[in-house]
């Protein structure tokens, strides 16, 4: 339970971040959009919001599945009776703990090889360094695997623990 209790509070943590990252977002957009209209648009607008989408959303997504809230298609597992259910669903947590750990495993050597080269996004005024996005799609990965692993446990050996709150 320990391991839950942890990633629950890092969960929470990177969630919060990605909600305050997204605000910020929305400034920047407005400034630029406010300086565009005086012929000033801001230098790197486009690859800070590009790269901080995907930021965001991996700060996100351990959030998602432990809250749940990853889409999926209750209809079809409603049909079954609860063993069956309990078992289509622990699946399902295994497939996407796998989908996951693929992703991070084909993340690594990207995230390393941008950071050794300083690999940066765009051209000009404002260059945007790419590795915390890449090294964000890690950490994402890395505790969406550990998060399905956890729903998975949990629903196999019918643990009681409580559910992710904000």
């Amino acid at each position: 339970m320990f391991l839950i209790r942890l990633t629950d509070r890092i969960t929470k943590v990177l969630m919060v971040l990605a909600a305050f990252w997204a605000f910020v977002l929305c400034f920047i957009t407005l400034a630029d959009i406010i300086f565009r209209a005086l012929d000033y648009p801001l230098q790197g607008t486009k690859e800070i919001i590009a790269n901080s989408v995907v930021i965001i959303i991996f700060l996100q997504i351990g959030f998602a599945v432990r809250s749940r809230s990853m889409l999926g298609a209750d209809f079809l597992v409603n049909i079954f009776g609860p063993n069956t259910r309990r078992y289509l669903t622990v699946f399902s947590f295994l497939l996407g703990a796998l989908f996951f750990a693929i992703l991070f495993k084909g993340a690594v050597e990207p995230a390393m090889r941008s950071f050794a080269n300083g690999e940066f996004d765009g051209e000009g005024a404002l260059r945007v360094p790419v590795w915390p996005t890449r090294f964000t799609i890690l950490i994402g990965s890395a505790l969406a695997v550990i998060n399905y692993l956890a729903l998975a446990a949990i629903e196999a050996f019918q643990l009681e623990v409580t559910e992710l709150e904000l």
